[in-house]
Order: C-alpha cells, then structure tokens, then sequence
C-alpha cells in the first residue's frame, strides 16, 4: 500500500480504556472461554444514564429514560440498569420477559414495534404501558382488556409523518405508528375505548441521525398533545424514541482522511482500500462518482446526551419560535426517551484470537483469520468502521509495524469478511494475540449472531473494576448484589 496508513482509532473511555490495558485479563478470559468473546462493563451503563440525566436536570424536564433492549441481550447489562431508575423499552415476548426477570416493574416497561398476541397478552396483563400504532392494534389491546377482564392499559399513540411549516421539512418516513394526518379517527378509538385504555402521550420513532428532522417530529407531537386536550384527554408525555448516536472514532481528522481516501481509492485515483474493490455504496461511472457512502458517521461531536440536548433547544417554529424544552416544561408534560446505542456507549468489546496470518500480498497486505465470524463482530453491518487494537499473548515479540491488514472469520466462505476494508494496525499481529473491538455494545454483539456451520456464537461475560485490577463472571452469573461488582 502506499501513502501513510489510514488510521481509524477507537475513542475509549476511561474505564473502556482500562479494560482494553488488561491483557493478562483478556487473555485468561478469552482462555477459559475460547474466541470470540463478548465483554460488557455493567457499570458504565449506569454511568451513561445519568448524562442523560443531567440534560433532564438542566432543562428541569420530569420523564423517564427507558433502555432500548433490542440493541443487546445481556443480562448483566439489564440489571445494573434495574438498580437504578430507569425503565426498559421491550420490542418482543422475550424481552418483556427478560425485563420483568431483571428487576423491572410494569411502571418501568414500555411495550413497542410489531406485537404478537402472546405479547401483546403478556402487556396487558402485567400493565406495561404499550405503544400502539394504529387503530387496528389499538383494537386488538382493547379486546384483550376486556375479554380477560383487565385494568385499563397505559398507552401511547405512536404518529409519524410530520411536516414543519414555513420552509417545507418532512420528517423520515417510518412504518411505524399512525400518519398524523389521521390522528383524529386514532383518537376517536382512542374515546371508543375508554373503558379499555388510558391514552398517557403520543410518541415518535426515526431512524435518523438529523437533529431537524427530530425537532419536526417532536414539535408535531406537541400539536397532536394539544388536539388530544381539547377533546377531552389528558395526555401527559411526548416519547421521543431514540437514535441519539455515538461517536465511535478518537480523531475527526482521521475519520475525514479515510474517507477522503476511500473516494480517491473508488475512482482509481489511489490503490484500493478494500477488498474485491468494494466502495460502501460509492461507484465509478466513467470516471464520475456516484451513488452515498453508506456509513455510519463514526465520528460525531454531538452524540448520546449532547445530541438530545441540542434537541430540545430547537425553536418550534409553529409554535411561536420558543425552544421545545421550554414548551415541555410550560405544559408539564414528561420527556420520555428511548436510548438504545447512546446507552451502551463504551459499554463493551468483543475479543477474537489471531489464528494466521499469511502474506504480504501483492499490494503489501498481510491476511489475518481470526477465530470468529463476521456476524460475532457486526460493526459493519450497521456502517461502523473502526480498528480493533492489538493485544499482544504472552510470547508474541513487538511486531513489525504499521502495517495493513484484511481480517476474515473462520467460516467456508468468502464472504465472511470481519472488515471489508484494509485495516491499517501500529503492529503486525502473530497468531495467539488478540484482537479487541471496541464499543461493540450497541447491536454489534449479538443483534446478528448465528451458529453457522456449527461454530458457536460468542459468550458474554459481565467485567467490572476492584480496585486496580478487573474481575469478572458469566453475563448470565452478575447481579447489581455480586460481590465487588456495581452496586452494594
């Protein structure tokens, strides 16, 4: 390869920072339990929760922050978080009951996305408060309460579709919740069922990173809060949802180098800096690029907490310019949010051992196989790129460096890339180091798992600090009451 390496570096955290230093830690683990291995760090996640909190605080805003379950599976993670006062956002039968074997009461449960009967059932009766979509759901819930002779649900009206007024801005289309165009025949089931439902807020989900789209969306929900009163409801909450991002890399600078490179490398005008020339969305058409990166911006300066309180300072322009904070807190209504990503930032990381390494090849690249598969580290399944950092075994000498490297998994395919792109390490790896990926926390751990080809999905296990040193156990083994580990 020529020209300077193209580092993407981890940003790490102290404590993430910490656990990455630990070699003899990471190693005697990933010995007792093979590779790859997932490790999740229950404390930070309580330490993530109250920044969210602090944004409450300084808005004077009330509310709850409910953890998007979906983004990890783990136990050890969902418990710490029931130690303290947050709630849990559930998108399936599993992880309502994982919620409510954790620790979580209904009061701390939100029920969201596609619901089954049984789930739906399962809501209903323990009284979690459940986010309905349309009008057909909502009869469905209302059937339920009655036939089984339950207590009225907690629900919350999920919209979409909203469009600001002045400059035309249409919020991301979703398939989620009801177009609030037609909010008034949601709201006349809604009153049809009364004796069913207890309609407690509206909400939105976005799948976006653009702070304006969300400020129309938010700003919306506080005109159908107000079409709600004046029939009569008392609406007390707007949710919000999530996608509040993370920023993954260290250094802007490398973040811009990269992909700046990797347009020169997709129009020929450098060598490539993927495998099988692949671009992440960029194409060449004679000489002309085309097409959208399609990347997660891994660098971001306003992220996680940051990025929901530069939410709520946005002017509602509809509503006379006023930040939406202040609009929040004029009416009384609580902010709920959704964070699932944002939460486990620096949560976690995955390890996998280095089996072989072959090459250089032609273009200077050694081939690394790691003792995983790509779907045991899915960073690139959700656009994520960002080295892993080498952690040497116990003979492994300093390898030369730098060096660029392509990382593949252990399965009989070709596809089974851990990285599509030439990774550029400090040092050359040496079968028996490991190899750690940071932040994989956020749907990278196990949103994609398989078993594929009879190889197992990677274990988890639950580290926390004592003192200088790290210990750790089982996921499935930590309590917020584990000796030394969270809290007392």
């Amino acid at each position: 390869m020529d020209g300077r390496p193209l580092y993407l570096e981890p940003r790490l955290e102290p404590r993430l920072r910490s656990l990455v230093a630990a070699h003899g830690t990471l190693h005697s683990i990933a010995d007792a339990l093979g590779s790859p291995l997932h490790v999740v760090v229950p404390d930070q996640i309580a330490e993530n929760l109250e920044r969210f909190r602090s944004v409450y605080r300084a808005h004077h805003l009330s509310g709850q922050v409910f953890y998007a379950h979906k983004a990890n599976r783990s136990s050890a993670l969902l418990r710490r978080l029931a130690a303290t006062d947050a709630g849990v956002d559930v998108a399936s039968l599993g992880e309502l009951q994982h919620a409510l074997g954790a620790g979580f009461g209904a009061d701390r449960i939100t029920a969201t996305g596609p619901k089954n009967p049984e789930f739906l059932w399962l809501a209903a009766r323990t009284g979690v408060t459940v986010g309905v979509d349309g009008v057909d759901e909502l009869d469905r819930l209302a059937a339920l309460v009655r036939g089984h002779g339950l207590a009225p649900v907690r629900v919350l009206l999920r919209l979409t579709g909203f469009e600001a007024s002045g400059v035309k801005v249409l919020s991301r289309r979703s398939r989620f919740g009801t177009p609030v165009g037609e909010l008034e025949p949601l709201l006349e089931a809604v009153e049809r069922h009364g004796d069913a439902v207890d309609p407690t807020g509206v909400a939105f989900h976005l799948d976006t990173t653009s702070v304006a789209e969300k400020a129309t969306a938010l700003e919306g929900c506080l005109v159908a809060l107000e079409s709600c009163r004046s029939r009569g409801l008392r609406p007390r909450a707007v949710d919000v949802g999530g996608g509040f991002g993370i920023g993954y890399l260290a250094e802007r600078e490398q973040w811009e180098a990269y992909t700046s490179g990797l347009t020169a490398a997709v129009l020929g005008r450098r060598p490539p800096l993927t495998w099988g020339g692949h671009g992440y969305g960029l194409r060449n058409e004679s000489g002309t690029l085309r097409g959208t990166l399609g990347l997660y911006p891994a660098h971001r300066s306003v992220a996680g907490a940051a990025y929901l309180d530069e939410l709520l300072a946005q002017p509602a322009a509809s509503l006379g310019g006023r930040p939406l904070a202040a609009l929040l807190l004029e009416h009384l209504y609580d902010l709920h949010t959704e964070p699932g990503r944002a939460l486990l930032d620096q949560c976690g990381l995955t390890l996998a051992r280095v089996l072989e390494v072959r090459g250089p090849q032609p273009g200077g690249e050694l081939l690394v196989r790691l003792a995983a598969k790509a779907d045991d580290i899915a960073l690139e399944d959700h656009g994520v790129l960002m080295d892993p950092v080498v952690v040497p075994g116990g003979g492994a000498g300093p390898g030369e460096g730098p060096v660029a490297v392509h990382l593949f998994g252990s399965l009989c395919l070709e596809t089974d890339l851990i990285t599509r792109r030439t990774v550029f390490l400090p040092r050359r790896p040496e079968p028996g180091d490991l190899l750690a990926f940071a932040n994989t926390a956020g749907y990278a751990m196990d949103f994609h798992a398989t078993r594929a080809q009879h190889q197992p999905a990677a274990p988890k296990v639950a580290a926390w600090q004592d003192g200088d040193a790290w210990r750790w156990c089982l996921d499935d083994q930590y309590w917020p009451i584990t000796p030394s580990g969270g809290v007392q």
